[in-house]
């Protein structure tokens, strides 16, 4: 990994932090941090890279799962028909639907498996069916305060990923919404 030791004052500045509380968090001087940025002096590798890791981690700290996530959540009972949850999905142009009753989530139906549900039944065959007859396992879950890195690990093999906070569910994050603050 390269180091380019003029990214230090414009990552610090776009951050909003001081030359003190950088270097509080770093645990040097100010004095030190304010020489490094005017290149008064050629600073120790391990010292570039403890900065770097400070800058990275409060960069991280900015995108959490509450900060990207759609509130409040849609969701379909288990006691709907397929259709229903299928109509809901459309209107509100979603790929995917927690199953939740009285808050706790139950499991999850997909554009994907209601394809494996025509495919499996025909159009006349989805018309019975209930929502419990036929979800998948519920999506993950993670805190509000959880990091994006750790959000994107769950979403490669997820379709979504539902936030909870207090032990209630009050968002979910699915790919589009991580593409979404990449292109911020």
């Amino acid at each position: 990994m390269i180091f380019e030791v003029d990214e230090i004052k414009r990552r610090r500045k776009k951050l909003g932090i001081t030359q003190k509380r950088l270097a509080e968090l770093v645990g040097v001087s100010q004095p030190l941090i304010a020489r490094i940025e005017s290149g008064d002096i050629d600073p120790k590798l391990s010292l570039v890279k403890k900065i770097f890791e400070v800058l990275e981690e409060l960069e991280g700290k900015h995108v959490t799962a509450r900060s990207i996530m759609n509130s409040p959540v849609i969701s379909v009972p288990p006691d709907a028909n397929l259709r229903e949850a299928i109509e809901i999905m459309r209107r509100d142009n979603i790929s995917q639907i927690p199953v939740m009753d009285s808050g706790r989530v139950l499991g999850s139906i997909t554009e994907s498996s209601v394809v494996r549900i025509i495919l499996a039944r025909g159009l006349e065959g989805v018309e019975s069916l209930k929502v419990r007859e036929v979800m998948e396992d519920p999506l993950p879950t993670v805190e509000a305060e959880e990091k994006l890195e750790t959000i994107s690990r769950i979403l490669l093999s997820n379709p979504a990923v539902l936030v909870m906070e207090n032990g209630k569910i009050v968002g979910i994050i699915t790919k589009h919404d991580v593409m979404k603050v990449m292109g911020k």
